[in-house]
């Protein structure tokens, strides 16, 4: 089997047409359809139904797909291991990070690109709960996450210590207060992460456990959102404290304690146990290791 009908059919199913694949491929649409007829004829399975107006895989297609997609990053690891074969400063570093550890980033590479300006980097957004399993199947090289995946195809390590944060408007009524109760929560309009995370569930136990309501009734889509809808004094919230830490400096959010709730999130570095790291990555490794 040859791979380029393979790079053709992974092309067609990310572009969910034919045309599509053929424009972003240089060829025509005849030449695209044979090469995935090929790919069939090589196989002996059928891959994709064409019979409906959309292009769906078979349960076969979805298969080859899963493999396509792995001789895709081989191949993006190759080209990788012979620049830097070329140059041991350069090559190309992968990353993948939620919205909030982002963030912890941001100084690390700037760091890394003055020692290292040959490389080029690429963070890479994605929910955090996806992160392990692109690692592990090579669609990145190293992730941050904050929890402890518990997969021993994975070596994590904590870099990073946070913790969330109860922030209000400095309009707010605890605006003046070091510390509030849990209890006195009660009553307060929760802008709530629409994400779901370990640390939300953490809050909602320890909100049942002291039997206080806790009114979700905005949920956004980004921290960005709800830090903006907090500074306008529409509601309160609980966010990681490295996405606060500047806001709350220049006085436009209050950070306050809650006494009975202190939740620390552990920044975790991930990588992929038993396939080699590449310089690149090797190199991002021990800097983030050493600060």
């Amino acid at each position: 089997m040859e791979l380029y009908p393979l790079k053709v059919f992974l092309t067609v199913a990310n572009e969910k047409s034919f045309s599509r694949a053929a424009e972003k491929l240089l060829r025509t649409q005849p030449a695209v359809s044979l090469a995935i007829q090929k790919l069939e004829s090589d196989l002996q399975e059928r891959l994709m139904d064409r019979s409906g107006k959309d292009l769906i895989l078979t349960d076969a297609g979805r298969i080859v797909l899963d493999f396509a997609r792995r001789f895709e990053n081989l191949e993006d690891e190759l080209e990788n291991a012979l620049a830097e074969l070329r140059d041991n400063s350069a090559g190309r570093l992968i990353v993948g990070a939620n919205e909030s550890t982002t963030l912890y980033l941001l100084e690390h590479i700037e760091h890394y690109r003055r020692l290292y300006p040959k490389v080029k980097v690429q963070v890479r957004r994605s929910l955090s709960s996806k992160i392990p399993s692109q690692l592990i199947d090579g669609d990145l090289e190293l992730g941050l996450i904050s929890y402890d995946p518990e997969d021993d195809r994975l070596v994590t390590r904590v870099i990073f210590t946070d913790h969330l944060a109860f922030v209000v408007s400095p309009q707010h009524r605890f605006a003046g207060r070091e510390e509030v109760s849990i209890t006195e929560l009660g009553m307060e309009t929760f802008i709530a992460h629409n994400v779901l995370s370990p640390y939300r569930n953490v809050v909602l136990r320890e909100f049942q456990r002291h039997k206080v309501a806790l009114n979700m009734d905005v949920e956004m889509p980004t921290v960005e959102t709800i830090r903006k809808l907090v500074q306008r004094n529409e509601g309160v919230a609980f966010l990681p404290r490295m996405c606060v830490q500047q806001e709350v400096a220049q006085g436009v959010l209050r950070e306050v304690n809650v006494a009975e709730l202190h939740v620390e999130r552990k920044i975790r570095l991930a990588y992929p146990a038993k396939r080699a790291l590449s310089h690149a990555a090797r190199a991002f490794l021990e800097l983030v290791k050493g600060a």
